[in-house]
């Protein structure tokens, strides 16, 4: 899959209800070694910035347990930077009060990110 495709296929299931961080990792779902099902049940706390917390975004949640799904682990940290250094942040509450980006688009550029390593 593409990385527009990757992009493309983690927005859409953002518009379909997926949390944030659920959207990151269901947009690379058949890559991980565990099945979808189970991947969407272990991002749902996640979303929201730590279930409605407003702590650490999704996104960056999401590319950090595929990365670790993944044997990629080392690569979490460059990642995050990538994102934090394109948005500002990587705390979901102060994303929003700056409304740069909405979610969606946020969610998209976490799932293309991951391309770099995967």
């Amino acid at each position: 899959m593409t990385k527009e495709e990757r992009t493309e296929r983690a927005r859409g299931l953002h518009k379909q209800g997926c949390n944030c961080c659920q959207a990151v990792v269901m947009a690379w779902a058949d890559k991980l070694p565990i099945r979808a099902e189970d991947a969407m049940n272990v991002a749902a706390p996640f979303g929201r910035g730590l279930s409605g917390c407003r702590e650490v975004c999704g996104c960056v949640s999401g590319m950090a347990m595929v990365c670790g799904l993944t044997g990629h682990t080392a690569d979490t940290r460059t990642l995050i930077e990538k994102f934090r250094e394109s948005n500002g942040d990587i705390v979901c509450g102060r994303l929003l009060a700056a409304g740069k980006k909405p979610c969606g688009d946020m969610v998209a550029e976490a799932a293309g990110l991951l391309t770099d390593i995967l």
